[in-house]
C-alpha cells in the first residue's frame, strides 16, 4: 500500500467569471449532476445559494458536507468544513467562492489555502470565481470599476488549474437578471445598477475575462507542445533554435521601496512575467548598515511588501547599497535581467533636485536593459 508521500495531487478546474449571476455556481452545479450520472463520487463542500431559486434547484440531490459552525462577536457564521471534506474523501468535491475570507477563528485565512488542503490530500476540486478576484489584475479592476476590490486569490492558484471554463453571458442579459431580482434581493437591485453594474463596467470586465482564460489556454497549450515535444520529437540534424540562436527567458526584476504604489507596481511586474513566461523577481535596496536599522514604519512597509510579493511566487530579494539606482543596476546584471520594473517618482520637485531622479538614474546606467515606469494612476485620478 502507498504512502502518504505517494498520494498525486488532485486537479483544480475553474469557472471563471466577470460579475456576480453570470452563473458560474450554476454551471459547477449542472457539471457535477452530471459527473454524478457517470457514477463519480462527487460532494458539494461548500456552496452559497445566495437565495437564487434555480441554483438552489440545480444543487439538489448532490450529496452536501454539513457547514462547520463558528461563532464570532456573538453571530453565528458558516464556513467549509475541510477536515470534514478530507475524512469523507471523495473524488470531487465543488467549493464555491474560491476568493472567499474565512471567519476569525477558522484554521486556515481563505478559502484558496482550504483547496490547497483539499488537493494536497489528492481531491478533485471545481471551484468558482469572478476575473475582479485575481490579484494581478486588481489596479485594472479599480481603473474599470472605482471599486478596489479587497478579496483577492494570488495569481499561482489559478495558473495551477488543469481546466479552467469561462462561464459567459451577455452583459445585456446579466443586466435583466439582475432586473428580475434573479441576482440579489429587489431591494439591492437598484443600488447595483448605480455602481458595479454599469453596462460599460460589464463589458469591459467580460473582454477581460475572455481574454484571461485566452491566456491560460495558451499558457497550457505551450507547456503541453513543449511536453509532448520533448517525448515524441526525433532531433533533427540542424535544429533551427540552434541556427536562428535561442531567445533569452524574460527576466522581470521589480524595484521595492515603501511607497503604498509598489503593491501596484508588484502586480504589474508579475502579470508581465506570466504574459511573457519569464522569471520574476524583487529587490529592496537599503541604505543603512542593517535592514533592521530601518525606521520602523519603513520597515514594516517594505516587509509588507516583500511578503506580498512572496505570496505571489516572486523570488525577493534584500541588498545593502550607498547608491540605490547602482546596486538595483548591478544585480540586474549579475542575474541576467532583461526588464527592470520602477515606479513613477512622487517625491516633489525640490526633493528630486537636492536628492537626484532615481528613475533617471536607472534609465542612465541601464541602457542595455527595458526600463518601465509604472505611475500610479489612482493618485493621478485622486488628485
Amino acid at each position: 500500500m502507498p504512502g502518504r508521500d505517494a498520494i498525486e495531487r488532485g486537479s483544480l478546474k475553474v469557472y471563471l467569471g466577470y460579475a456576480p449571476g453570470v452563473g458560474k455556481t450554476f454551471q459547477m452545479l449542472a457539471d457535477g449532476q452530471a459527473a454524478v450520472r457517470r457514477g463519480l463520487d462527487l460532494v458539494v463542500g461548500y456552496f452559497e445559494p445566495h437565495a437564487r431559486p434555480d441554483t438552489i434547484t440545480q444543487a439538489q440531490g448532490l450529496e452536501k458536507v454539513p457547514h462547520r459552525k463558528i461563532d464570532y462577536r456573538g453571530l453565528l457564521f458558516e464556513e467549509m468544513d475541510t477536515e470534514a471534506v478530507l475524512r469523507r474523501r471523495p473524488q470531487v468535491a465543488l467549493v464555491d467562492e474560491l476568493a472567499h475570507t474565512n471567519v476569525p477563528g477558522s484554521k486556515r485565512g481563505k478559502r484558496w489555502e482550504d483547496v490547497q488542503v483539499l488537493l494536497d490530500a489528492g481531491i478533485e476540486v471545481w471551484t468558482t470565481v469572478n476575473v475582479q478576484h485575481i490579484e494581478s489584475l486588481n489596479d485594472q479592476i479599480c481603473q474599470i470599476t472605482g471599486v478596489q476590490v479587497r478579496e483577492t486569490v494570488p495569481d499561482w492558484v489559478i495558473q495551477q488549474a488543469a481546466e479552467i471554463v469561462a462561464v459567459d453571458v451577455t452583459p445585456e442579459a446579466l443586466l435583466n437578471r439582475l432586473k428580475r431580482g434573479a441576482v440579489y434581493d429587489r431591494q439591492l437591485v437598484e443600488k447595483a445598477l448605480g455602481g458595479f453594474f454599469i453596462e460599460s463596467n460589464l463589458g469591459a470586465l467580460r473582454e477581460l475575462t475572455l481574454r484571461e482564460a485566452a491566456h491560460e489556454v495558451e499558457l497550457r497549450q505551450s507547456v503541453y507542445d513543449e511536453t509532448s515535444g520533448l517525448q515524441d520529437a526525433r532531433v533533427p540534424e540542424s535544429r533551427p533554435s540552434e541556427a536562428a540562436g535561442n531567445q533569452p527567458r524574460e527576466r522581470i526584476l521589480i524595484h521595492i521601496t515603501r511607497d503604498p504604489s509598489t503593491a501596484m507596481l508588484i502586480r504589474r511586474g508579475r502579470r508581465v512575467a506570466d504574459y511573457l513566461q519569464g522569471d520574476c523577481l524583487a529587490l529592496f535596496v537599503h541604505q543603512t548598515p542593517q535592514f533592521s536599522d530601518l525606521p520602523g514604519a519603513e520597515r514594516e512597509a517594505v516587509e509588507k511588501h516583500l511578503h506580498f510579493a512572496r505570496n505571489l511566487q516572486i523570488e525577493t530579494r534584500i541588498l545593502k547599497g550607498h547608491d540605490i539606482a547602482e546596486t538595483v543596476v548591478e544585480f540586474a546584471h549579475r542575474n541576467q535581467v532583461t526588464q527592470i520594473f520602477v515606479a513613477r517618482s512622487q517625491a516633489r520637485l525640490w526633493e528630486r533636485l537636492l536628492r537626484g531622479n532615481f528613475v533617471e538614474d536607472i534609465v542612465r546606467m541601464a541602457r542595455d536593459l527595458q526600463i518601465t515606469v509604472v505611475a500610479d494612476r489612482s493618485r493621478r485620478q485622486a488628485s
